[in-house]
C-alpha cells in the first residue's frame, strides 16, 4: 500500500511539473500553413518559450518571430514576424516594405506570386479603417498598403511568405497583450505531401528560428 501511495505521489508530481512547464514556460506548436515559408514550413513542430511573457507583455524587437492569439479570435494561434513597432510608419509599394520612409532589406522574405495587386482606389481614412479591421477580406492591401502609423501598445506583424500570409495588412494591428511566446527552434518536421520514405525532414531537426 505504501509503495502504491509513493508511486501515485510521484505521478501526481510529474503531471504537475509537466502542466506547469506547458502552461508557463515552454509549449510546442504545429505549423499548419505556408505563411511563414521558408523560415517555417507546413508540418514543422516548433518549441516556443513563454516565460518572457509571464509577468507582462514586453514589446518584441523588430524582426522577431512571435506566437500570439489572433485578435479576432482568442482560440486561434498564429505565428508571424514582428515588422513594425509602436509609432512606426508602415507602407508597402509594389511588394516593397518601407518603415519610416526607409526601404527595408528582408532576406527572410519570399514571393511566390509574380502578380502585383494594385492598391485600394479609395484610400480615404485608410488608418481609421485599418485600425477598425475593415480590410479582413480586402485583397487590394496585399501588395500596396498604407501608409499607417502603428498605434501605441500594438505591433505590425507579417508572414515571411508575403503573397500567402493573412496578417496585419488585413486584420489590423496586433495588441502586444496578445503575444504569448517566442518560437525557439524546430524540433520535428513532417512533410505531409511527400512520399512515405520522405515524410520526415531530418535536416530541419533542431533548426534555430531566426
Amino acid at each position: 500500500m505504501k509503495s502504491f501511495q509513493k508511486d501515485l505521489k510521484l505521478i501526481v508530481i510529474l503531471v504537475a511539473v509537466i502542466l506547469f512547464v506547458r502552461i508557463f514556460l515552454i509549449q510546442s506548436y504545429l505549423i499548419p500553413t505556408g505563411s511563414m515559408e521558408n523560415t517555417l514550413l507546413p508540418g514543422d513542430f516548433v518549441m516556443a518559450q513563454k516565460f518572457s511573457y509571464l509577468f507582462g507583455h514586453p514589446t518584441p524587437s523588430r524582426g522577431e518571430v512571435v506566437v500570439f492569439k489572433y485578435p479576432l479570435s482568442k482560440y486561434r494561434i498564429f505565428i508571424k514576424r514582428c515588422i513594425g513597432l509602436p509609432g512606426d510608419t508602415i507602407r508597402i509599394v509594389d511588394k516593397k516594405l518601407y518603415i519610416n520612409g526607409n526601404l527595408q532589406r528582408e532576406p527572410y522574405v519570399v514571393h511566390f506570386d509574380p502578380k502585383i495587386i494594385p492598391g485600394l482606389k479609395d484610400s480615404f481614412e485608410f488608418q481609421k479603417r485599418w485600425e477598425e479591421r475593415k480590410f479582413t477580406e480586402e485583397e487590394h492591401v496585399r501588395d500596396n498598403f498604407g501608409p499607417v502609423v502603428v498605434p501605441p501598445g500594438t505591433v505590425f506583424v507579417m508572414g515571411d511568405n508575403r503573397d500567402y500570409s493573412y496578417d496585419s495588412r488585413f486584420w489590423g494591428p496586433l495588441p502586444v497583450d496578445n503575444i504569448i511566446g517566442k518560437p525557439l527552434m524546430v524540433f520535428l518536421s513532417i512533410n505531409t505531401k511527400g512520399k512515405l520514405w520522405e515524410k520526415v525532414r531530418w535536416n530541419r531537426f533542431f533548426k534555430i528560428i531566426r
